[in-house]
Protein backbone atom coordinates (compact mmCIF):
# COMPACT_ATOMS: atom_id res chain seq x y z
CA UNK A 1 0.00 0.00 0.00
CA UNK A 2 1.38 3.39 -0.96
CA UNK A 3 -0.06 6.86 -0.54
CA UNK A 4 1.17 7.72 -4.04
CA UNK A 5 -1.44 5.44 -5.61
CA UNK A 6 -4.67 6.94 -6.89
CA UNK A 7 -7.39 4.81 -5.35
CA UNK A 8 -10.93 4.38 -6.61
CA UNK A 9 -14.10 2.84 -5.17
CA UNK A 10 -17.85 3.01 -5.26
CA UNK A 11 -18.93 5.31 -2.41
CA UNK A 12 -22.62 4.39 -2.62
CA UNK A 13 -24.10 0.91 -2.03
CA UNK A 14 -23.63 -1.56 -4.86
CA UNK A 15 -26.62 -2.36 -7.06
CA UNK A 16 -28.92 -0.30 -9.24
CA UNK A 17 -30.32 3.04 -8.12
CA UNK A 18 -31.07 6.55 -9.30
CA UNK A 19 -27.43 7.65 -9.00
CA UNK A 20 -24.11 6.20 -7.90
CA UNK A 21 -21.00 8.00 -6.65
CA UNK A 22 -17.52 6.83 -7.59
CA UNK A 23 -14.71 8.35 -5.53
CA UNK A 24 -11.04 8.77 -6.49
CA UNK A 25 -8.29 10.02 -4.18
CA UNK A 26 -4.59 10.56 -4.70
CA UNK A 27 -2.03 13.03 -6.02
CA UNK A 28 -3.02 12.30 -9.64
CA UNK A 29 -6.79 11.91 -9.13
CA UNK A 30 -7.71 15.17 -10.90
CA UNK A 31 -5.38 14.56 -13.85
CA UNK A 32 -6.60 10.98 -14.31
CA UNK A 33 -10.28 11.99 -14.43
CA UNK A 34 -9.55 15.09 -16.51
CA UNK A 35 -8.04 12.93 -19.26
CA UNK A 36 -11.40 11.17 -19.74
CA UNK A 37 -13.86 13.95 -18.86
CA UNK A 38 -15.29 16.47 -21.29
CA UNK A 39 -17.00 19.38 -19.59
CA UNK A 40 -20.15 20.95 -21.04
CA UNK A 41 -18.55 24.32 -20.33
CA UNK A 42 -15.12 25.58 -21.29
CA UNK A 43 -11.88 24.42 -19.74
CA UNK A 44 -10.40 21.20 -18.40
CA UNK A 45 -10.92 19.70 -14.96
CA UNK A 46 -7.30 20.47 -14.03
CA UNK A 47 -8.04 24.18 -14.43
CA UNK A 48 -11.12 24.31 -12.20
CA UNK A 49 -11.13 25.49 -8.59
CA UNK A 50 -11.66 23.27 -5.56
CA UNK A 51 -15.15 22.55 -4.27
CA UNK A 52 -16.83 23.00 -7.64
CA UNK A 53 -19.25 20.74 -9.56
CA UNK A 54 -19.12 20.25 -13.33
CA UNK A 55 -21.48 18.65 -15.84
CA UNK A 56 -20.00 16.61 -18.64
CA UNK A 57 -19.29 13.14 -19.95
CA UNK A 58 -16.88 10.32 -19.08
CA UNK A 59 -15.36 8.93 -22.26
CA UNK A 60 -13.55 5.72 -23.08
CA UNK A 61 -11.69 6.85 -26.16
CA UNK A 62 -14.45 8.28 -28.38
CA UNK A 63 -17.17 6.27 -26.64
CA UNK A 64 -19.38 8.07 -24.11
CA UNK A 65 -19.78 5.95 -20.99
CA UNK A 66 -22.21 8.28 -19.20
CA UNK A 67 -23.21 11.87 -18.62
CA UNK A 68 -22.06 12.71 -15.10
CA UNK A 69 -21.54 15.39 -12.49
CA UNK A 70 -17.95 15.65 -11.31
CA UNK A 71 -17.18 17.24 -7.92
CA UNK A 72 -13.65 18.49 -7.36
CA UNK A 73 -11.80 18.76 -4.01
CA UNK A 74 -8.20 19.93 -4.12
CA UNK A 75 -5.63 19.01 -1.46
CA UNK A 76 -5.45 19.71 1.39
CA UNK A 77 -9.11 20.87 1.54
CA UNK A 78 -10.61 17.40 1.16
CA UNK A 79 -11.71 14.45 3.28
CA UNK A 80 -8.43 12.56 2.78
CA UNK A 81 -6.20 15.63 2.54
CA UNK A 82 -5.38 14.57 -1.04
CA UNK A 83 -6.93 15.52 -4.37
CA UNK A 84 -10.38 13.94 -4.54
CA UNK A 85 -12.77 13.61 -7.45
CA UNK A 86 -16.30 12.26 -7.02
CA UNK A 87 -18.14 11.12 -10.13
CA UNK A 88 -21.93 11.09 -9.81
CA UNK A 89 -23.18 8.82 -12.58
CA UNK A 90 -26.48 7.11 -13.36
CA UNK A 91 -27.12 4.20 -10.97
CA UNK A 92 -27.03 1.34 -13.49
CA UNK A 93 -24.77 -1.47 -12.25
CA UNK A 94 -23.43 -1.74 -15.79
CA UNK A 95 -22.46 1.97 -15.92
CA UNK A 96 -20.82 1.78 -12.48
CA UNK A 97 -18.67 -1.17 -13.49
CA UNK A 98 -17.78 0.34 -16.88
CA UNK A 99 -16.45 3.53 -15.24
CA UNK A 100 -14.66 1.65 -12.46
CA UNK A 101 -13.00 -0.83 -14.85
CA UNK A 102 -11.99 1.98 -17.21
CA UNK A 103 -10.10 3.91 -14.52
CA UNK A 104 -8.57 0.72 -13.10
CA UNK A 105 -7.14 -0.01 -16.56
CA UNK A 106 -5.85 3.57 -16.68
CA UNK A 107 -3.66 3.05 -13.61
CA UNK A 108 -5.91 3.58 -10.59
CA UNK A 109 -6.04 0.99 -7.83
CA UNK A 110 -9.14 -0.36 -6.10
CA UNK A 111 -9.38 1.10 -2.59
CA UNK A 112 -9.14 -1.25 0.36
CA UNK A 113 -11.66 -1.25 3.19
CA UNK A 114 -11.50 2.08 5.01
CA UNK A 115 -8.57 3.34 2.95
CA UNK A 116 -10.05 6.80 2.31
CA UNK A 117 -10.45 7.34 6.07
CA UNK A 118 -7.02 5.79 6.72
CA UNK A 119 -5.48 8.37 4.40
CA UNK A 120 -7.40 11.10 6.22
CA UNK A 121 -5.81 9.89 9.47
CA UNK A 122 -2.31 9.57 7.99
CA UNK A 123 -2.60 13.05 6.48
CA UNK A 124 -3.61 14.60 9.80
CA UNK A 125 -7.22 15.38 8.86
CA UNK A 126 -8.45 13.52 11.95
CA UNK A 127 -7.03 11.53 14.83
CA UNK A 128 -7.56 7.80 15.24
CA UNK A 129 -10.52 8.07 17.61
CA UNK A 130 -12.26 10.40 15.14
CA UNK A 131 -11.58 7.92 12.33
CA UNK A 132 -13.15 5.13 14.37
CA UNK A 133 -16.15 7.39 15.02
CA UNK A 134 -16.72 7.55 11.24
CA UNK A 135 -17.39 3.79 11.23
CA UNK A 136 -19.68 4.16 14.26
CA UNK A 137 -21.57 6.97 12.51
CA UNK A 138 -22.18 4.81 9.46
CA UNK A 139 -23.35 1.93 11.68
CA UNK A 140 -25.58 4.07 13.95
CA UNK A 141 -29.20 2.92 13.98
CA UNK A 142 -30.81 5.33 16.43
CA UNK A 143 -30.55 8.97 17.51
CA UNK A 144 -28.47 8.28 20.62
CA UNK A 145 -25.76 6.26 18.86
CA UNK A 146 -25.79 8.77 15.98
CA UNK A 147 -25.17 11.73 18.31
CA UNK A 148 -22.51 9.81 20.21
CA UNK A 149 -20.58 9.03 17.02
CA UNK A 150 -21.07 12.53 15.61
CA UNK A 151 -19.71 14.14 18.77
CA UNK A 152 -16.65 11.90 18.77
CA UNK A 153 -16.03 12.49 15.06
CA UNK A 154 -15.90 16.22 15.82
CA UNK A 155 -13.20 15.70 18.43
CA UNK A 156 -15.06 14.50 21.51
CA UNK A 157 -12.85 13.57 24.41
CA UNK A 158 -9.78 12.91 22.21
CA UNK A 159 -9.09 16.66 21.95
CA UNK A 160 -8.93 17.03 25.73
CA UNK A 161 -6.83 13.88 26.07
CA UNK A 162 -4.38 15.15 23.46
CA UNK A 163 -4.10 18.53 25.21
CA UNK A 164 -3.36 16.91 28.59
CA UNK A 165 -0.96 14.46 26.92
CA UNK A 166 0.98 17.39 25.43
CA UNK A 167 1.26 18.93 28.91
CA UNK A 168 2.43 15.58 30.29
CA UNK A 169 5.08 15.38 27.55
CA UNK A 170 6.36 18.78 28.68
CA UNK A 171 6.74 17.57 32.27
CA UNK A 172 8.33 14.34 31.04
CA UNK A 173 10.96 16.35 29.17
CA UNK A 174 11.63 18.46 32.26
CA UNK A 175 12.06 15.36 34.43
CA UNK A 176 14.37 13.83 31.81
CA UNK A 177 16.38 17.05 31.89
CA UNK A 178 16.73 16.66 35.65
CA UNK A 179 18.47 13.34 35.05
CA UNK A 180 21.21 15.16 33.14
CA UNK A 181 21.83 17.30 36.24
CA UNK A 182 21.25 14.57 38.82
CA UNK A 183 24.48 15.42 40.63
CA UNK A 184 23.46 19.03 41.18
CA UNK A 185 20.14 18.37 42.99
CA UNK A 186 17.99 20.67 40.80
CA UNK A 187 14.32 20.46 39.79
CA UNK A 188 13.18 21.77 36.40
CA UNK A 189 9.65 20.36 36.68
CA UNK A 190 7.32 22.39 38.92
CA UNK A 191 6.11 19.66 41.28
CA UNK A 192 2.97 21.61 42.33
CA UNK A 193 1.89 22.15 38.72
CA UNK A 194 2.79 18.56 37.91
CA UNK A 195 0.62 17.30 40.79
CA UNK A 196 -2.29 19.45 39.54
CA UNK A 197 -1.93 18.00 36.01
CA UNK A 198 -1.91 14.44 37.35
CA UNK A 199 -5.09 15.13 39.34
CA UNK A 200 -6.77 16.59 36.27
CA UNK A 201 -5.74 13.59 34.15
CA UNK A 202 -6.85 11.10 36.79
CA UNK A 203 -10.27 12.78 37.13
CA UNK A 204 -10.81 12.79 33.36
CA UNK A 205 -9.74 9.17 32.93
CA UNK A 206 -12.01 7.98 35.76
CA UNK A 207 -14.95 9.89 34.28
CA UNK A 208 -14.38 8.41 30.82
CA UNK A 209 -13.98 4.89 32.23
CA UNK A 210 -17.24 5.24 34.19
CA UNK A 211 -19.05 6.43 31.05
CA UNK A 212 -18.17 3.27 29.09
CA UNK A 213 -21.04 1.22 30.53
CA UNK A 214 -23.57 3.77 29.27
CA UNK A 215 -21.73 4.34 26.00
CA UNK A 216 -21.57 0.65 25.21
CA UNK A 217 -25.29 0.27 25.92
CA UNK A 218 -26.14 3.26 23.70
CA UNK A 219 -24.05 1.87 20.87
CA UNK A 220 -25.44 -1.66 21.01
CA UNK A 221 -28.92 -1.03 22.39
CA UNK A 222 -30.16 -1.54 25.95
CA UNK A 223 -30.78 -5.28 26.46
CA UNK A 224 -34.09 -6.07 28.16
CA UNK A 225 -34.96 -9.68 29.01
CA UNK A 226 -38.66 -10.59 29.01
CA UNK A 227 -38.97 -13.44 31.50
CA UNK A 228 -41.69 -15.28 33.37
CA UNK A 229 -43.50 -18.59 33.46
CA UNK A 230 -44.67 -20.27 30.24
CA UNK A 231 -47.73 -18.94 28.41
CA UNK A 232 -47.96 -15.58 30.23
CA UNK A 233 -47.68 -13.64 26.93
CA UNK A 234 -43.95 -12.94 26.56
CA UNK A 235 -43.92 -13.64 22.82
CA UNK A 236 -47.13 -11.65 22.31
CA UNK A 237 -45.47 -8.69 24.09
CA UNK A 238 -42.40 -8.92 21.85
CA UNK A 239 -44.59 -8.97 18.76
CA UNK A 240 -46.59 -5.99 20.06
CA UNK A 241 -43.44 -3.97 20.73
CA UNK A 242 -41.94 -4.80 17.34
CA UNK A 243 -45.29 -4.46 15.54
CA UNK A 244 -44.63 -7.68 13.65
CA UNK A 245 -45.02 -11.44 14.15
CA UNK A 246 -41.43 -12.08 15.22
CA UNK A 247 -42.12 -14.81 17.78
CA UNK A 248 -44.45 -17.80 17.55
CA UNK A 249 -47.55 -17.34 19.72
CA UNK A 250 -49.46 -20.40 20.92
CA UNK A 251 -51.73 -21.51 23.76
CA UNK A 252 -49.37 -24.44 24.26
CA UNK A 253 -47.01 -23.78 27.17
CA UNK A 254 -43.30 -23.94 26.35
CA UNK A 255 -43.60 -22.85 22.70
CA UNK A 256 -40.53 -20.59 22.95
CA UNK A 257 -37.50 -22.89 23.24
CA UNK A 258 -34.75 -20.33 22.57
CA UNK A 259 -34.14 -16.62 23.07
CA UNK A 260 -35.49 -14.37 20.29
CA UNK A 261 -34.04 -10.87 20.00
CA UNK A 262 -34.85 -7.70 18.09
CA UNK A 263 -34.31 -3.98 18.56
CA UNK A 264 -36.59 -0.97 18.46
CA UNK A 265 -35.93 2.73 18.97
CA UNK A 266 -37.86 4.68 21.61
CA UNK A 267 -37.27 8.44 21.62
CA UNK A 268 -33.96 7.89 19.86
CA UNK A 269 -32.73 5.23 22.31
CA UNK A 270 -32.15 1.68 21.10
CA UNK A 271 -33.79 -1.07 23.18
CA UNK A 272 -32.91 -4.71 22.44
CA UNK A 273 -35.79 -6.90 23.64
CA UNK A 274 -35.11 -10.57 24.32
CA UNK A 275 -38.05 -13.00 24.43
CA UNK A 276 -36.92 -15.93 26.58
CA UNK A 277 -38.19 -19.43 27.23
CA UNK A 278 -40.64 -19.74 30.12
CA UNK A 279 -39.09 -20.78 33.42
CA UNK A 280 -40.59 -23.95 34.91
CA UNK A 281 -39.71 -27.50 35.93
CA UNK A 282 -39.59 -29.70 32.84
CA UNK A 283 -38.25 -33.05 31.65
CA UNK A 284 -38.02 -31.88 28.03
CA UNK A 285 -34.31 -31.79 27.13
CA UNK A 286 -34.68 -29.05 24.52
CA UNK A 287 -36.83 -26.91 26.80
CA UNK A 288 -34.26 -27.32 29.59
CA UNK A 289 -31.58 -25.89 27.27
CA UNK A 290 -33.90 -22.98 26.47
CA UNK A 291 -34.46 -22.29 30.17
CA UNK A 292 -30.71 -22.32 30.79
CA UNK A 293 -30.26 -19.77 28.01
CA UNK A 294 -33.04 -17.69 29.59
CA UNK A 295 -31.05 -17.51 32.82
CA UNK A 296 -27.95 -16.47 30.86
CA UNK A 297 -29.86 -13.73 29.02
CA UNK A 298 -31.29 -12.47 32.31
CA UNK A 299 -27.74 -12.17 33.61
CA UNK A 300 -26.62 -10.22 30.52
CA UNK A 301 -29.65 -7.88 30.42
CA UNK A 302 -29.63 -4.36 31.85
CA UNK A 303 -33.37 -4.40 32.63
CA UNK A 304 -35.58 -7.38 33.50
CA UNK A 305 -39.27 -7.61 32.70
CA UNK A 306 -40.99 -10.28 34.78
CA UNK A 307 -44.39 -11.09 33.25
CA UNK A 308 -47.39 -12.62 34.98
CA UNK A 309 -50.82 -13.75 33.83
CA UNK A 310 -53.59 -11.72 35.51
CA UNK A 311 -56.04 -14.63 35.17
CA UNK A 312 -53.71 -16.92 37.16
CA UNK A 313 -53.03 -14.58 40.09
CA UNK A 314 -55.28 -16.07 42.75
CA UNK A 315 -54.76 -15.16 46.42
CA UNK A 316 -52.48 -18.15 46.99
CA UNK A 317 -50.59 -17.50 43.74
CA UNK A 318 -50.06 -13.85 44.70
CA UNK A 319 -48.32 -14.95 47.92
CA UNK A 320 -45.99 -17.18 45.89
CA UNK A 321 -45.41 -14.37 43.38
CA UNK A 322 -44.42 -11.97 46.17
CA UNK A 323 -41.69 -14.41 47.23
CA UNK A 324 -40.58 -15.03 43.62
CA UNK A 325 -40.24 -11.32 42.76
CA UNK A 326 -38.44 -10.60 46.05
CA UNK A 327 -35.94 -13.38 45.27
CA UNK A 328 -35.55 -12.07 41.73
CA UNK A 329 -34.69 -8.57 42.95
CA UNK A 330 -32.30 -10.02 45.51
CA UNK A 331 -30.60 -12.15 42.83
CA UNK A 332 -30.21 -9.17 40.46
CA UNK A 333 -29.67 -6.16 42.79
CA UNK A 334 -27.97 -4.12 40.06
CA UNK A 335 -30.84 -4.44 37.53
CA UNK A 336 -34.27 -2.79 37.51
CA UNK A 337 -36.95 -5.50 37.67
CA UNK A 338 -40.22 -4.47 36.02
CA UNK A 339 -43.26 -6.42 37.26
CA UNK A 340 -45.69 -6.65 34.36
CA UNK A 341 -49.14 -8.20 34.70
CA UNK A 342 -50.49 -9.25 31.29
CA UNK A 343 -53.97 -10.27 30.02
CA UNK A 344 -55.53 -7.47 32.02
CA UNK A 345 -58.34 -7.30 29.45
CA UNK A 346 -59.63 -10.61 30.88
CA UNK A 347 -60.09 -9.43 34.49
CA UNK A 348 -62.04 -6.70 36.27
CA UNK A 349 -61.09 -3.66 38.36
CA UNK A 350 -61.32 -5.59 41.63
CA UNK A 351 -58.63 -8.02 40.48
CA UNK A 352 -56.40 -5.11 39.44
CA UNK A 353 -56.73 -3.50 42.89
CA UNK A 354 -55.96 -6.81 44.59
CA UNK A 355 -52.81 -7.28 42.48
CA UNK A 356 -51.70 -3.65 43.09
CA UNK A 357 -52.08 -4.11 46.84
CA UNK A 358 -50.05 -7.33 46.81
CA UNK A 359 -47.26 -6.29 44.43
CA UNK A 360 -45.39 -2.99 44.63
CA UNK A 361 -44.63 -0.97 41.48
CA UNK A 362 -46.57 -3.22 39.14
CA UNK A 363 -47.59 -2.33 35.57
CA UNK A 364 -50.71 -3.63 33.85
CA UNK A 365 -50.85 -4.60 30.21
CA UNK A 366 -52.80 -6.39 27.55
CA UNK A 367 -50.21 -7.45 24.99
CA UNK A 368 -53.09 -8.66 22.81
CA UNK A 369 -55.06 -5.38 22.68
CA UNK A 370 -52.15 -2.98 23.25
CA UNK A 371 -53.61 -1.50 26.45
CA UNK A 372 -50.76 -0.28 28.68
CA UNK A 373 -48.09 -0.63 25.96
CA UNK A 374 -47.30 3.08 25.78
CA UNK A 375 -47.10 3.28 29.57
CA UNK A 376 -44.57 0.42 29.57
CA UNK A 377 -42.47 2.22 26.96
CA UNK A 378 -42.48 5.45 28.99
CA UNK A 379 -41.56 3.47 32.10
CA UNK A 380 -38.57 1.90 30.34
CA UNK A 381 -37.39 5.28 29.05
CA UNK A 382 -37.44 6.49 32.65
CA UNK A 383 -34.52 4.16 33.42
CA UNK A 384 -32.33 5.79 30.79
CA UNK A 385 -30.28 8.86 31.59
CA UNK A 386 -30.76 10.87 28.39
CA UNK A 387 -29.19 14.10 29.63
CA UNK A 388 -25.96 13.32 27.78
CA UNK A 389 -27.79 13.86 24.49
CA UNK A 390 -28.10 17.57 25.17
CA UNK A 391 -24.89 18.33 27.08
CA UNK A 392 -21.20 18.04 26.33
CA UNK A 393 -20.26 15.33 28.82
CA UNK A 394 -17.96 12.87 27.01
CA UNK A 395 -19.11 9.26 26.67
CA UNK A 396 -16.83 6.35 25.69
CA UNK A 397 -18.34 3.58 23.58
CA UNK A 398 -15.19 2.09 22.02
CA UNK A 399 -13.81 -0.99 23.81
CA UNK A 400 -10.27 -0.30 22.52
CA UNK A 401 -10.37 3.17 24.05
CA UNK A 402 -11.75 1.74 27.29
CA UNK A 403 -8.84 -0.70 27.61
CA UNK A 404 -6.29 2.03 26.88
CA UNK A 405 -7.95 4.34 29.43
CA UNK A 406 -7.72 1.67 32.13
CA UNK A 407 -4.01 1.16 31.45
CA UNK A 408 -3.37 4.92 31.31
CA UNK A 409 -5.13 5.43 34.66
CA UNK A 410 -3.05 2.65 36.22
CA UNK A 411 0.15 4.33 34.99
CA UNK A 412 -0.99 7.79 36.19
CA UNK A 413 -1.79 6.31 39.62
CA UNK A 414 1.76 4.94 39.82
CA UNK A 415 3.15 8.37 38.89
CA UNK A 416 1.04 9.98 41.62
CA UNK A 417 2.35 7.46 44.14
CA UNK A 418 5.89 8.15 42.97
CA UNK A 419 5.47 11.91 43.38
CA UNK A 420 3.99 11.44 46.86
CA UNK A 421 6.92 9.19 47.89
CA UNK A 422 9.46 11.49 46.20
CA UNK A 423 10.92 8.63 44.12
CA UNK A 424 13.93 9.34 41.87
CA UNK A 425 13.24 11.03 38.53
CA UNK A 426 14.44 8.05 36.48
CA UNK A 427 11.83 5.76 38.05
CA UNK A 428 9.14 8.43 37.72
CA UNK A 429 9.85 8.86 34.01
CA UNK A 430 9.19 5.14 33.35
CA UNK A 431 5.60 5.37 34.56
CA UNK A 432 5.09 8.74 32.81
CA UNK A 433 6.20 7.22 29.49
CA UNK A 434 3.83 4.30 30.07
CA UNK A 435 0.93 6.71 30.59
CA UNK A 436 1.92 8.69 27.48
CA UNK A 437 1.97 5.48 25.46
CA UNK A 438 -1.56 4.43 26.42
CA UNK A 439 -2.98 7.94 25.97
CA UNK A 440 -1.34 8.02 22.54
CA UNK A 441 -3.03 4.75 21.62
CA UNK A 442 -6.41 6.48 21.81
CA UNK A 443 -5.62 9.45 19.58
CA UNK A 444 -3.29 7.58 17.23
CA UNK A 445 -0.09 9.32 18.33
CA UNK A 446 1.11 5.77 19.03
CA UNK A 447 0.11 3.25 16.34
CA UNK A 448 1.26 0.07 14.67
CA UNK A 449 0.47 -1.39 11.26
CA UNK A 450 -1.39 -4.25 12.96
CA UNK A 451 -3.54 -1.84 14.96
CA UNK A 452 -4.43 0.24 11.89
CA UNK A 453 -5.12 -2.92 9.91
CA UNK A 454 -7.53 -4.22 12.55
CA UNK A 455 -9.38 -0.90 12.85
CA UNK A 456 -9.80 -0.07 9.17
CA UNK A 457 -10.58 -3.64 8.11
CA UNK A 458 -14.00 -3.12 9.71
CA UNK A 459 -14.81 -0.18 7.42
CA UNK A 460 -16.76 -0.47 4.20
CA UNK A 461 -14.92 -0.03 0.92
CA UNK A 462 -15.45 3.51 -0.36
CA UNK A 463 -15.12 5.07 3.11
Amino acid sequence: MTEQDTIIALATPSGSGAIAVIRLSGPDAIERVSAHFKSVGKGRLTEFESHTVHLGGIYKGERLLDEVLVTLFRAPRSYTGENIVEISCHGSSYIQQEILQHFLKEGCRMARAGEFTLRAFLNGKMDLSQAEAVADLIASENEASHQLALRQMRGGYSTEIQDLRDQLIHFASMITLELDFSGEDVEFADRAAFHHLLEKLSTLLKSLIDSFAMGNVIKKGIPIAISGQPNVGKSTLLNALLKEEKAIVSDIAGTTRDAIEDEISLNGIGFRFIDTAGIRETQDTVEKIGIQRTLEKMQEARILIYMMDATELSDSRLIITQKETAELRKKYPDKPVVLLVNKIDLVGEETRRKISDALSEVLFLSAKTGEGLEELQRYLLGFVETGFLSNEDPVVSNSRHYEALLKALEAISKVQEGVALDVPSDLLSIDINQALYHLGEITGAITSDDLLGNIFANFCIGK
